[in-house]
């Protein structure tokens, strides 16, 4: 497991593909793509450690951006073109504008929607088809809300009330940063787009713990991979002894206690053999990790 801080410009599937080959290793993958115009936080997975990828992603993304009002473009972010505008916008700074308690009651609202719409240009499924590739066909692509849970948004001190918006973000995986922007300007009563975004920080990990790509691929010192177990060190521990280790290891159900639910990370003394999930009185193997 490696923590990469993703530059401006390459792709998710290009940093892993670099680190492939710093490495020298066939298996890597990531958890939580990041658009290419983004930066910061992402969590790089090799060998074994990349059947875990799925209880990194489902964790809450911590976000910093900046939402620019005048414009919505075609991708809810700077990278599309230029759609609906209000040219009557009033940066935040200068007379006329709307208050700090218009801003943050907006901000307030759209923090407790329970759903989500999201952007068209966008790995959604549309019939089977991710809509971004029917939006490049030129299709017009209408998406249904989906559930999100924005646990935290707010703006960063000290406060930033120019024509630009920092906001700070902590959200539920699958929420676009893209769309709270868009949502943002609308309920202010104009336009706004994300003008950049860095991802400041995935469950337990910080961006400040990465290194970045440059650093990753170094070819006279590549950086260690931090341990496979803190990719589940979230999940709650299951220690077996060696009988149960030995069922786990052949995919074999364990007994479990009633009232458990959800995954868990199994040990064998120090030793990770994977997650398991409560099934029905049982601990369900899901993921294994034999050697």
């Amino acid at each position: 497991m490696l923590l990469v801080d993703k530059p401006r410009g390459p792709t998710s599937h290009d940093v892993v593909r670099a680190v492939r080959r710093a490495l020298d290793m066939k298996r890597v993958g990531h958890a939580g793509t990041l658009d290419p115009a983004a930066t910061g936080l992402l969590v790089v997975l090799a060998g074994r450690a990349t059947r875990l990828a799925r209880f990194i992603a489902q964790l809450p993304k911590r976000y910093s951006g900046t939402v620019r009002f005048g414009f919505e473009t075609t991708t809810d972010d700077a990278e599309g073109e230029p759609t609906l505008r209000d040219e009557a916008w009033v940066p935040l700074d200068l007379p006329g504008a709307r208050s700090h308690a218009e801003v943050e009651a907006a901000l307030a609202g759209i923090a407790a929607r329970s759903e989500q719409v999201p952007p068209p240009v966008s790995a959604k499924k549309v019939e089977g088809e991710r809509a971004y590739k029917r939006v490049r066909r030129g299709e017009t692509v209408t998406l249904e809300a989906v559930p999100v849970t924005i646990h935290r948004l707010e703006i960063p001190e000290p406060r930033d009330w120019g024509g630009d918006l920092a906001i700070a973000v902590e959200c539920s995986s699958g929420t676009y940063v893209r769309a709270i922007a868009r949502d943002l300007g609308r309920a202010l009563g104009s336009r706004a787009h994300l003008a950049s975004l860095r991802r400041t920080g995935i469950g337990p990990w910080d961006v400040r713990d990465a290194v970045s790509l440059d650093g990753a691929l170094a070819e006279t010192a590549p950086p260690a991979l931090r341990p496979m177990t803190e990719a589940v060190a979230h999940l709650p521990a299951l220690r077996v002894g060696a009988e149960e280790a030995t069922l786990f290891r052949h995919g074999r159900k364990l007994p479990a206690a009633e009232g458990h639910e959800g995954f868990v990370a199994v040990y064998q003394d120090s030793e990770l053999l994977g997650v398991a999930e409560f099934q029905g009185g049982t601990w369900a193997p899901v993921v294994g990790l034999a050697s």
